[in-house]
């Protein structure tokens, strides 16, 4: 039924999803990367993707989202809801959560839809500890395209961070004022 979804919101939206078939494979059980993250409607693509390459994903979200009178809604998307102020070390229950279930962990390293000065680098520490690939996700306004940019294993941080921020360098975000190209 997902993938039924994300097929009739790409298709109402014009995007078209790019992701290489070897990708798809080595994209599974990863801490996937979404960015860039300057709009509400990130989610949707970002999540669609997913769907559309029948991927199990899951997301952190504050844990309200997750209470019963969101009805499980965010649940069935994907979303494991945390409390901020119960837990102070999110990159352990991260890892924690990936080396106990077989999905991947999208997370946006912006944090915000806001410009932001360098990217968080929770999710390099994630999966560098879970021992997983990174997975980088984008979505190109410009081209009104999805897909995955690479499947990395993460070295050490400053050429892994150098090598995602030639990635995405060409990737042009929906408010492009809002996106730092300049990631660390």
């Amino acid at each position: 039924m997902k993938y039924h979804i994300a097929k009739l919101v790409f298709l109402l939206a014009g995007w078209k999803s790019e992701v290489a078939p070897e990708l798809i494979e080595r994209a599974k059980n990863t801490v996937t990367v979404a960015a860039p993250h300057t709009s509400n409607q990130d989610f949707i693509f970002s999540l669609g993707l997913f769907w559309l390459m029948r991927s199990p994903l899951k997301f952190l979200i504050k844990d309200s989202y997750t209470k019963w009178y969101f009805f499980g809604f965010f649940t069935w998307l994907g979303g494991i809801g945390v409390s901020r102020s119960q837990r102070k070390d999110l990159v352990s229950y991260s890892v924690e959560l990936l080396k106990t279930t077989n999905y991947n962990l999208m997370i946006a390293p912006e944090g915000t839809r806001n410009k932001v000065d360098k990217w968080k680098t929770g999710f390099y520490h994630i999966a560098k500890d879970a021992g997983v690939d990174i997975s980088l996700g984008y979505l190109d306004y410009s081209l009104k395209r999805a897909g995955l940019l690479a499947v990395l294993n993460p070295d050490d941080l400053e050429s892994t961070l150098s090598k995602i921020e030639d990635l995405y360098a060409p990737i042009q975000a929906k408010n492009p004022e809002n996106y730092n190209i300049k990631i660390y």
